[in-house]
Parts: structure tokens; sequence; C-alpha cells
């Protein structure tokens, strides 16, 4: 995939349009003429009242709740949230809230957990999920990071509600995590992209799709969005955030990028758009990040400088991005949908001759 022109509209139109007047300086030229410099704006909003959950609330011993994934259901929003415990061993527990902001009612015990006896590829625990609802099955199906003796692998579960879960075990050998499905068929096939990781890091790990009948039996693998190389905020290594997002202009991908640098890694966020026929296809991806980590709650924690979300909702007009910040709390950030897909179509084209 080649990228063919530099995104400078987006930002352009951002600073032009920006409801934060705090998120732009003004200064004078030598003749007088305004102009505004983009100072400190990212597409997507942190909530005020962040983190909205952490370890202290959560009703029985952990050390950390972080990487949660979203849904809507029943009147209420669910977060199925990574919760690590004093042994460093994650299992998943549903939080509901009416307003996706707070009063979160927490289940009294882990929702989904390791279960090495029956599913020996979660003996090291169970990380990341991400939620679709798959409408010709009736149930929510989530893509979830087992970790075996042999490394991370993506695994699959279904719930109609929430309370009650059935494991369809491994679709993805190791080293394979960052998955999530589409919400739609594809020719008949089910599709998923996901981010396996090769040997050598020189190699670079991206963004595949895959396919399937029957949600247990995949093929027709193939890269969709490759790493940038040197000196880029998503070189060498990328991974799929929140489920794709449908959009009349095609399917919104929300990606992490992660730069290695002498004091760590850095998570930042991304977005790329596919075509709505053909995932496959990259129609748009933005170069610069569009959110990064910035306050004091996602540069310091058990990782530091790390936000990563595993969910979205779109409600009405509005985005609610759910992100694990420093691996340690979750956090909430919003955006205008609108301008959100204004702003990926504006960045650059891209094509399949690399």
């Amino acid at each position: 995939m080649k990228c063919l022109k530099v995104c400078l509209g987006p930002f352009e139109k951002a600073n032009k349009n920006s409801r934060r007047p705090d998120s732009r300086r003004e200064t004078r030229g030598q003749e007088g003429r305004s102009m505004r410099t983009n100072s400190s704006y990212e597409l997507f909003q942190r909530y005020q009242g962040n983190p909205i959950l952490s370890v202290e609330d959560w009703p029985y011993r952990a050390n950390s709740v972080f990487n949660a994934a979203a849904a809507e259901a029943g009147g209420k929003t669910i977060l199925l949230a990574r919760v690590e415990d004093l042994r460093g061993i994650s299992h998943l527990t549903v939080a509901r809230s009416n307003d996706g902001v707070s009063n979160w009612e927490i289940d009294k015990a882990p929702s989904l957990f390791p279960e090495p006896k029956v599913h020996p590829e979660e003996v090291w625990g169970v990380e990341d999920p991400r939620i679709t609802w798959l409408e010709p099955l009736n149930k929510w199906v989530i893509c979830y990071t087992a970790y075996s003796k042999g490394g991370p692998l993506v695994s699959l579960a279904t719930t109609e509600d929430f309370n009650s879960f059935e494991k369809l075990g491994p679709v993805m050998p190791p080293e394979d995590k960052d998955a999530a499905l589409f919400p739609v068929r594809f020719n008949g096939l089910w599709a998923m992209l996901h981010r396996p990781v090769p040997r050598s890091l020189l190699l670079g790990a991206h963004i595949w799709i895959s396919f399937s009948p029957d949600l247990k039996h995949w093929g027709g693998h193939q890269e969709v969005i490759h790493t940038r190389e040197g000196g880029w905020w998503d070189a060498n290594k990328i991974g799929l955030c929140a489920p794709p997002m449908q959009t009349k202009q095609g399917w919104l991908i929300l990606y992490h990028g992660v730069r290695t640098t002498a004091s760590g890694s850095i998570y930042r966020l991304g977005l790329a758009l596919l075509d709505i026929e053909n995932p496959a296809k990259v129609i748009r991806r933005t170069d610069e990040w569009i959110f990064g980590p910035k306050a004091p709650y996602e540069r310091e924690g058990d990782v530091d400088d790390v936000v990563f979300p595993c969910g979205w909702i779109k409600k009405d007009k509005k985005i609610f991005m759910y992100y694990g910040a420093a691996d340690s709390r979750i956090c909430l950030a919003t955006a205008d949908f609108d301008e959100m897909v204004d702003f990926v179509l504006k960045c650059p084209s891209c094509d399949s001759t690399d």
C-alpha cells in the first residue's frame, strides 16, 4: 500500500472549525494578519472526569483494569474490561452504565475467565477483547487474546446477554492478536482483521484480513494495512484497535502504531478507510497520529505512554471511544462522527502498488 499525498487538509479544516478555542494559538504577522497555529489539536477530546474506571472502583481485588471492549445492549452501555489480577493473569469483567460515562455497575466476579483445563491456550490469561454484533446469528461475538505457552493467539466467544458466554476456541495460531470481526458477510464469508507477528520484527507487524464461512475455519489471508518504516509514528508495528465501523464512504478503521524510543514504546492512534465492498482495499489513511498519550494518567502506569482503545460506540453523531490508559485504567474520549469521516476522506489516497 502506497499513500500518494500529504495529509494537510484535515488539520487545516479542524483548526478553522475547532470548538475548543484553547487548542489554538493566535499570533500576528508583519502585515498585522491573524495567523493561527495548531498547538494541541486532536480529533478526539478527553472526558474531563477521566479515568471513568480504575481498580479502586472494582468490587474485588485486582492490580489494574484497562483495554475494554464496548457495546450497547439492553438500553445500557456495556464494557468488557480486561482485569489483571495480583498474579499477573488477566480475565474479562462486564461493567454496565445507563449513559456510558458514570454510575457503572460492575459484575461481582470475573465474567469471562481463563479455563486452562478446557482451553489450554488460556493458561496465561485472556486479554484485550473486541465485540461485534452479528445480526444473522443474533449474537455478540467477542474476539479476544488467549495467552498460551506458545504465545498470544486469537480466540472467539459468543454471548446473547453478557451474562453467559460460549467459547468457540482458538481460530488463529500464535503469535496473533488485536482481532475484530466485521458485522456483515462479504460474498457469503465473515471477515476478521487481526495482527500476526513475524519471528523477526524487521519484517514488520502488519494488519491482516482473513475470511471464514462458519467462524471456525479461516483462509484467504492477506495483508491489508502495512506498517511504515523509519522514523514514522507507526513504523514497524501496528494493530487494530476497535472493531471496524461502517460509514457510507467505507469501513472506518481505528488502529494503533507503536514507536520505539530510547525510553520505551509510545502507543498512538491513526485512522484508515477500507472499501465498503472489498475490505482488503485501503482507500485512505492518516499520515499523522490523531490521538496519543498526553495526560498524566496516560503517561504513567504499569506501562507508560499508552492509549489503547478496544471499543467505540456511535451515539447519534458522537463517537464514544473507550481506551486503556498506561495499562492501568479505563478512559473515555469523544469525537464528532461527521468530522472524523471528513477528516479521513481528506487524508492520503492509497493503492496496492508497494
